[in-house]
């Protein structure tokens, strides 16, 4: 049975944070098995630039042709090239329900539902939703700039590595948010990565060897990998040799720095401390004496 409710926002000590690429790729993967093939029998919206779209160019009838993730993206691919594009940023989410069941959240939430004949999606409070051409969607701000995708099938890790080359003045932790220059991290993961690589997250790019940058992206996305394959749907974050922090279900018992602050260092026992970084002013976590 497919789940109902398919992507949640996760909630940390510090602030709500943005999903990360790895909850965007589970999320249209489960979309894709319920609606892929299926022809649309209802489309309803709120929202006006959706709502002038269905009226001159009809959703309901066309068939599901795919939902696919790219970074932090979404694509609901609809036969006739029509494509509605989505971003969660902090507050959205896609439930997936039976005909007739209760949704788990208020109509007043309700920003796009997608009805088949046995299932029904239902997207919450989601921000960002636009309908494009296969043409239009190439030339889309933000979308059509995205670096290397570390959940692609077609992931180069040297042609991530020469893309983090290219910015050799930016610290790492801001080039690891930076989806023009690889996408799909964000600001948890970009806090776990640099400590699993005990890489200090203010160092500069210009400052780190080949094998710091090949060992950071490598680590990027063999964490991406096993957190998009938990059957559980939970962050499960690791070190060097791929063993877990803990086997605790609560998702913040699994993480090494992210949303520690002042507390242990689960390694060496040295306090967690937190800063402020890059033009984003986000939130970054470190071990000071592993990633001295």
């Amino acid at each position: 049975m497919l789940p109902k409710k398919i992507w949640m926002k996760k909630r940390s000590p510090s602030a709500p944070e943005m999903p990360e690429g790895d909850t965007i790729w589970r999320a249209a993967r489960t979309l894709h098995r319920g609606l892929a093939g299926k022809s649309v029998t209802q489309f309803e919206t709120v929202l006006p630039q959706l709502a002038r779209v269905e009226q001159d160019s009809a959703v309901t009838g066309r068939t599901v042709d795919s939902v696919t993730a790219s970074g932090k993206w979404m694509e609901i691919r609809f036969s006739g090239d029509l494509v509605l594009l989505t971003h969660m940023l902090m507050s959205g989410s896609w439930h997936i329900y039976r005909p007739g069941e209760q949704w788990r959240r208020s109509r007043y939430h309700m920003r796009i539902v997608i009805g088949t004949e046995d299932l029904v999606a239902v997207a919450f409070n989601v921000p960002v939703a636009e309908f494009h051409t296969p043409e239009s969607l190439s030339r889309r701000e933000g979308y059509n700039k995205l670096g290397p995708e570390l959940l692609h099938i077609d992931f180069d890790p040297a042609a991530a590595v020469a893309s983090l080359r290219l910015h050799p003045e930016m610290e790492i932790g801001s080039a690891l948010l930076k989806q023009s220059v690889m996408a799909g991290l964000g600001n948890v993961f970009k806090s776990e990565v640099c400590f699993v690589c005990r890489i200090h997250p203010f160092r500069r790019i210009e400052s780190l060897s080949s094998s710091d940058l090949e060992r950071i992206v490598s680590t990027a996305q063999k964490l991406m990998k096993m957190n998009v394959s938990a059957a559980s749907g939970n962050r499960i974050v690791t070190y060097t040799g791929l063993r877990r922090t803990t086997g605790r279900s609560d998702p913040t018992a699994r993480l090494w720095v992210y949303g520690r602050a002042g507390e242990r260092c689960r390694i060496c026992g040295s306090a967690i401390v937190s800063r402020k970084q890059g033009p984003e002013v986000r939130t970054t976590f470190w071990c000071a004496r592993c990633q001295s």
